[in-house]
């Protein structure tokens, strides 16, 4: 069953088409991936899917709901979350508390309600935030300020403030930017876990290891129009896709 559908996306920016009548579907409890040399429609896809911005034509199915005329946060509370490539966390917060901060969606006094509500919620809230920091491997950090961390913990930590919102599908847009090698295979490991666990996600992502290591199935974009789309193999052999990256087939 398809959580997520797009059905024929298009993205004008005056006489710029940044996406051109792109369709596919987000299996439930999937881990797929959308690729494309930079300039493909990436974010411009991820930024329509999320309301930050409304699509000239076509539309955004979730859950069997259309999502025309949402604003971004309404997007969020239906369990459908993204990333950033820019990670900001709240500087004068603490990391924990960059954490609680995502519950506020979940609670009934929003921010606040996360950050300073009734007792036992607050306590399930603090939980909460330190059981998913223990998953992504910063809880022992999470009285200190988000300044401390290194760029790849920094990933991590809006990776964990995204999962307190409990969502349904988690957009994440570029999770291996500026990663090292270690880093990348620690953030693999999540999010195969993760997968396991039954989220669905859909990345957006540029390491072609990554990508061939973990989604089941790719979307590829180019010039904002899709050129490819089935299992990572049989389109890592696609000489559409080998032309978009490479030049063609020979090179």
């Amino acid at each position: 069953m398809s959580l997520l559908q797009v059905e024929r996306l298009t993205r004008r920016f005056g006489g710029l088409i940044a996406l051109d009548d792109v369709s596919f579907s987000v299996p439930s409890g999937s881990l797929s991936a959308v690729i494309g040399p930079n300039g493909a429609g990436k974010t411009t896809l991820f930024n329509l899917i999320s309301g930050f911005i409304p699509p000239s034509e076509g539309c955004v199915r979730f859950d069997g709901h259309d999502f025309a005329g949402l604003k971004p946060h309404q997007v969020a509370a239906r369990g459908l979350v993204r990333t950033f490539q820019l990670v900001r966390p709240f500087p004068a917060m603490s990391i924990a508390e960059n954490v609680r901060v995502g519950t506020h969606l979940r609670t009934k006094g929003g921010v606040l309600a996360a950050l300073l509500g009734q007792p036992a919620q607050e306590r399930r809230v603090a939980d909460r935030a330190l059981q998913l920091l223990d998953r992504v491997g910063l809880a022992s950090v999470a009285d200190q300020a988000p300044s401390s961390l290194g760029y790849g913990q920094l990933r991590l930590l809006e990776i964990a403030r995204a999962l307190a919102t409990q969502p349904k599908l988690l957009l994440l847009d570029e999770p291996a930017a500026g990663l090292n090698h270690v880093e990348t295979d620690r953030l693999g490991l999540l999010l195969r876990a993760l997968h396991a666990d039954g989220l669905t996600i859909l990345l957006i992502e540029h390491d072609m290891r990554l990508v061939m290591d973990l989604a089941e199935y790719v979307v590829v974009l180019d010039f904002g129009r899709k050129i490819a789309e089935g299992p990572a193999d049989a389109v890592a052999r696609d000489p559409a896709v080998l032309d978009a990256y490479l030049g063609g087939a020979d090179a």
